[in-house]
């Protein structure tokens, strides 16, 4: 069965695809909705039109709305100094979702040639746009269309494929809903049938009490506004805020401060740095800074302090933020006043180079992210032993109080699926997290408030199949599917 868009104008066509992508939007979070996005995509597949440049078209214009919807807080960084930045926030929405949308619609003609007759093909194809948005132009992972079973048991399959595999799954479900109205409702009906199975198999076991002797972990928040956070006027407030709090109650094995927690580069604040390690009383704290290196570069710094203030180890953010943390072609375009939102002095941060690899006494080692590189399912990991955890410090204030927060801790959470271990989630105004190695949550500091969290850090699973082959078994899913809908299509692969 399909319902064609044959009598009516282009225009129209676009306003009811883009409106039926706002509602797919709906299933990331907050919303949570992931009904909707299968619903809205199984409608998609029954209005598409088979001719390559039609299904293009259709494709963008549904992508264009689900991207709009889903990656909306984009404004937010550009609203944090109006003056300089405001004008360029309805360019960035637009250009984001527009540019977004066009990995799905080239995709879909790709699809649309390969198998022309195959609704399949075009619902694959889309995964393998999903994956080219994952590492194009250096990647931008946020808002894949499998991150909607974040909250539900099937997220526990990430731990087999990652977050891809998620996509197929959810174009999967889709395309097994858009069956049900034509000819192919047994395959339909099965698919669905195996989707309900597969939930019910990955739901995690029940909580169980913490170990008595897990290690406690003191996640500190000190909910900076980004517009107050590096104004001299209140960077020592919520710097002392911090100190205080650190200071507090009976000593935990492990504390944690946000990226940026302490607004100085590390070349100048030894001072500081006396007061930290008094308030820690021998405990290592885990805190962000900017720091200057031997060649006047600046790195967005992870930095990890033992006793007496000796500071232990130092991890420099490998995957910065294009147009936040640098400009590609910063130096032309730094001589016309362009410059990242997120840079120091007006400069670019530069990447670096050490492995993603700490160790934190008494607990043992951690895999460190520093924001921006929690959304990278695959670069996690260095090869390395196993290590004890994940350790992500953020700072969530650029991304506003609506959406941006909450789908970067969905991600959060993923990732602790995908390599069984638990992740320690440190934000500048939240949502800093507890989570276990299946992705739950188990204990959390609210957004856009100030405190102090101690929680048992959980124990680790044992190594998942993603954590050692990546999106290895992945790929060769998707080659078999896709090779198979290409070879079949000649008898409808519908």
């Amino acid at each position: 069965m399909r319902l064609g868009f044959a009598g009516l104008p282009r225009w129209a066509k676009f306003c009811i695809l883009a409106l039926g992508g706002a509602i797919a939007g709906l299933g990331q979070a907050p919303q949570d909705l992931w009904l909707l996005t299968i619903l809205a995509l199984a409608a998609l597949f029954l209005v598409l039109e088979q001719k390559p440049r039609s299904a293009a078209f259709q494709v963008w214009a549904f992508g264009l709305g689900y991207f709009a919807v889903s990656l909306r807080w984009i404004i937010e960084p550009f609203l944090v100094d109006v003056a300089s930045h405001g004008w360029m926030a309805p360019f960035a929405i637009a250009l984001m979702a527009a540019g977004a949308a066009l990995f799905w619609g080239g995709f879909a003609y790709i699809g649309a040639r390969i198998a022309p007759r195959a609704v399949g093909g075009i619902a694959l194809s889309l995964v393998w746009a999903e994956l080219a948005r994952a590492h194009v132009f250096t990647g931008f992972p946020w808002a894949l269309l499998g991150h909607i079973w974040v909250p539900t048991p099937l997220a526990r399959l990430a731990a087999i494929g990652g977050p891809h595999l998620l996509t197929l799954f959810t174009l999967g479900a889709a395309w097994a809903v858009y069956a049900l109205f034509g000819q192919a409702r047994i395959a339909g009906g099965v698919i669905l049938s195996a989707l309900v199975g597969l939930a019910v198999w990955a739901a995690p076991p029940p909580l169980e009490p913490a170990d008595a002797n897990a290690p406690i972990v003191r996640l500190i928040q000190p909910n900076a506004p980004q517009d107050q956070k590096w104004d001299p006027a209140y960077r020592d407030v919520f710097l002392n805020r911090m100190i205080t709090m650190t200071g507090q109650g009976a000593r935990p094995d492990l504390i944690v401060w946000p990226e940026t927690a302490v607004p100085y580069l590390l070349n100048y604040v030894h001072g500081d740095l006396a007061l930290m390690a008094e308030a820690a009383r021998g405990a290592p704290l885990v805190f962000g800074i900017q720091r200057r290196d031997a060649e006047l570069r600046y790195h967005n710094s992870l930095v990890v302090m033992g006793q007496g203030g000796a500071l232990r180890s130092t991890y420099d953010k490998r995957h910065l933020v294009p147009f936040g943390e640098y400009i590609p072609g910063g130096d032309l375009l730094g001589q016309f006043g362009i410059h990242g939102l997120a840079t120091s002095d007006g400069a670019g941060f530069a990447a670096g180079t050490a492995p993603p690899r700490i160790n934190l006494p008494g607990i043992g080692d951690a895999i460190p992210l520093i924001c921006y590189e929690g959304i990278f399912a695959e670069e996690i990991g260095d090869g390395g032993a196993r290590p004890r955890l994940l350790l992500l410090i953020t700072n969530d204030a650029w991304f506003g109080a609506a959406a941006g927060p909450y789908q970067h801790l969905a991600q959060a959470r993923l990732r602790a699926v995908e390599q069984g271990l638990p992740m320690v989630r440190v934000a500048n105004t939240g949502v800093s997290a507890m989570i276990d190695p299946f992705g739950r949550i188990i204990a959390s500091l609210p957004l856009s408030n100030e405190g102090m969290l101690d929680a048992a850090l959980p124990t680790a699973r044992a190594a998942t199949l993603y954590s050692r082959f990546s999106d290895g078994l992945l790929f060769g899913i998707l080659i078999l599917l896709t090779l198979g809908c290409y070879l079949t299509q000649r008898r409808d692969c519908d």
